[in-house]
């Protein structure tokens, strides 16, 4: 049992939570709490770190022991783990390599486009939100926040094993290939003439959000097909970033469940 924070391994991990560029290099992510281990594919999962109490329940045991596993002190554990109240286990994954074409999965898809979204809670709302409307994949841009940041994890609920994602350079270039696949780009705009629910997302579609504080670029919206507006009653100018691309996943989905 490891007790000592200075530990090789611990401090690795540590790194490993706290710094965008060390999950990068090593090219590796961590889960924390029971529903993210038990959903997690062992071929992805390189290191288990379980506490001491965690241990001695036998939780999941079967499943530890198929894996490399240590055993931490529960005081050790607390201090290493990023939430108030730990499960008491967490895992190191290989991190998920996607390319364009593998979001091509049917026929019409529906995917999310994101540009320099910076709150980690509300990327990981849009993944998981993704994953229950039926989205096939989530386009970002290289600004947008590390979808491995252990705060974006957790809110995807599981969700971040399944969704396919992409981050790329040129947000704009990939637009217009998915233009090329017969892929109609929608973004909300305050010049949009209709309300996105009187629009047709039946056929292949994209949903561009936009950054929390400033929307999305200029250049970035000219380079969409179709202005739409999210009606908006008392004095409020704008909705959350995530909660605006809920509404408009959703009512693509309701779309194709006619």
């Amino acid at each position: 049992m490891i007790t000592a924070a200075n530990n090789s391994k611990v401090k690795k991990l540590v790194l490993l939570m706290q710094k965008a560029k060390a999950r990068r290099e090593q090219d590796v992510f961590v889960t924390e709490g029971i529903k993210m281990f038990m959903e997690a594919n062992l071929e992805m999962i390189t290191e288990v770190y379980v506490s001491e109490s965690f241990y001695e329940k036998k939780i999941a045991r079967e499943k530890i022991e198929q894996c490399h596993y240590e055993v931490l002190s529960d005081e050790l554990f607390k201090k290493v783990s990023d939430t108030q109240t730990p499960q008491g286990i967490m895992c190191v994954m290989k991190q998920y390599h996607y390319k364009l074409e593998d979001l091509f999965r049917k026929k019409n898809p529906m995917f999310l486009i994101l540009e320099d979204i910076q709150d980690p809670g509300n990327l990981g709302t849009m993944v998981r939100t993704a994953e229950g409307a039926g989205v096939d994949g989530i386009i970002m841009s290289k600004n947008t926040v590390d979808i491995y940041n252990p705060k974006t994890i957790r809110s995807t609920m599981g969700s971040i094993y399944r969704m396919p994602f992409l981050y790329t350079d040129d947000l704009i270039a990939v637009m217009k290939q998915l233009k090329e696949k017969g892929i109609k780009l929608y973004a909300a705009h305050l010049q949009g003439e209709k309300f996105y629910h009187q629009l047709d997302f039946s056929g292949g579609t994209a949903f561009l959000i936009g950054n929390e504080g400033n929307g999305l670029k200029d250049e970035t919206a000219k380079a969409a097909d179709v202005y739409m507006k999210i009606p908006m009653q008392g004095q409020v100018e704008s909705l959350n970033a995530a909660v605006a691309s809920v509404i408009l996943m959703y009512e693509a989905a309701r779309q194709r469940m006619l």
